[in-house]
């Protein structure tokens, strides 16, 4: 198969990972989106494998803001008592 960006390909061996999306392509590799929201990149020795996918049937994954990323409190500091400082 001939990958191109933007082309739509799927992996018979990995149905798991649903239709992708092409969004590059190197002479080494090529990267893809899949629609189980991971990015994956193929070796153009197994370009073999894919087969074109049904352009219907790719879904993408909806890409994170900033609201969406979990923000942790400030991290404690310990309180150092007058006792340790002149034990030292």
């Amino acid at each position: 198969m001939n990958i191109k960006t933007g082309a739509i390909v799927s992996h018979p061996g990995a149905a798991a990972w649903g239709v992708g999306k092409v969004m590059e392509v190197s002479a080494l590799k090529a990267t893809i989106q899949f629609s189980d929201g991971v990015i994956r990149k193929i070796a153009s020795s197994h370009y073999v494998n894919l087969q074109p996918g049904d352009i219907a049937s790719f879904i993408p994954v909806a890409e994170k803001t900033t609201a969406d990323k979990v923000k942790l409190p400030p991290k404690r500091q310990k309180k150092v008592t007058v006792s340790e400082i002149s034990a030292d």
